[in-house]
């Protein structure tokens, strides 16, 4: 009897291990249903993960290893490239063919790893020209995978809606012309708070969009909550593709009850979240001290306290 007993569990370790080691094999080409994320068989999907910090920044950690380590200690099911366009001594503006290349490193990891990937293009300005270009490149070489989804604005500052919609909607027909089918996520004004703005005025002409909002818990209460809860209503599909349990500005205490405010609304409304960021700047949000590798395999030494929470949070909640 404990034989059989022992085979059973170990069966069922092994098939838990297999499906959430095959996650993108298991879920496969995503889509938009009304306002909710669905998998390959129409089936709500919430995608949870880590941001890495500004490619322009901290390239270091732009590799398939550290990929593989967020899959396999922090449980992440989705990671997210943040190419910072005008910021940084490697910046996209200054060296295109670097970013291109650390870019590329986190999304070839994640379909390695199984894994989904955002591709964020991380600027707070208009850069039309530049952005078509470099989406019409990236989607013709991995618009076949459907571990990408793309991120076309990070975070709008002062342009209006409209700037912002007319600017996507060029992007987006870029992006469709090679990759029909997978997600797109569009930021809205004032760095992804004013998601009334597109709930009433979404974009029409193309399927599978999404529209991001982000938060920092410590600073974003319950207004921005409800204002997501209107927009949502109204039948807008938001994704939170930055979000972390400290101040806007990155840095200052951790407001632990408010950040798992944030996550317990999130989980009841099935939406998808990523967590900022994979970095060692001095600062709260960035999840490494200085001592952490390159390559992942980090202990829990390299952590901050912000890394630690959020490994506990993803582990939790990403359990197939």
């Amino acid at each position: 009897m404990k034989l059989k007993f022992s085979l059973l569990v170990f069966c069922f370790l092994s098939l838990s291990f297999n499906l959430n080691a095959q996650f993108v094999k298991t879920h496969g080409q995503l889509s938009v249903q009304g306002i909710q994320l669905v998998d390959k068989n129409n089936n709500p999907i919430v995608l949870r993960g880590l941001s890495f910090g500004w490619h322009s920044m901290w390239p270091r950690f732009y590799n398939e290893k550290a990929v593989s380590w967020l899959k396999k200690d922090f449980s992440c099911n989705v990671v997210r490239a943040a190419m910072g366009i005008e910021l940084g001594e490697f910046s996209y503006q200054k060296n295109p063919q670097f970013s291109k290349e650390k870019i590329e490193a986190v999304i070839e990891g994640a379909i390695k790893s199984d894994i989904y990937v955002i591709i964020d293009w991380h600027s707070h300005n208009v850069n039309l020209k530049e952005a078509k270009a470099f989406f019409a490149e990236i989607s013709k070489k991995y618009g076949k995978y459907p571990n990408i989804i793309y991120e076309v604005f990070n975070e709008p500052d002062y342009e209006t809606w409209w700037e912002v919609k007319s600017y996507a909607e060029e992007v987006i027909q870029e992006i469709r012309q090679n990759d029909p089918n997978n997600i797109i996520l569009v930021g809205c004004p004032h760095w992804d708070q004013d998601i009334d703005l597109p709930a009433s005025d979404p974009i029409m002409d193309y399927n599978n969009i999404m529209y991001t909002m982000h938060f920092y818990a410590a600073t974003h209460g319950k207004e921005l909550r409800d204002r997501t809860d209107n927009a949502i209503k109204s039948g807008l599909p938001v994704f939170i593709s930055e979000s972390a349990g400290m101040e806007a500005s990155g840095d200052g205490p951790l407001n632990i009850k408010a950040w798992e405010e944030y996550i317990e609304w999130m989980e009841a409304r099935k939406l998808s979240w990523i967590t900022w960021s994979v970095s060692d700047k001095d600062e709260t949000c960035s999840i490494l001290k200085k001592s952490a590798k390159s390559e992942g395999k980090w202990k829990d030494e390299d952590l901050k306290e912000s890394g630690l929470k959020i490994r506990e949070y993803l582990r939790k909640y990403n359990r197939e």
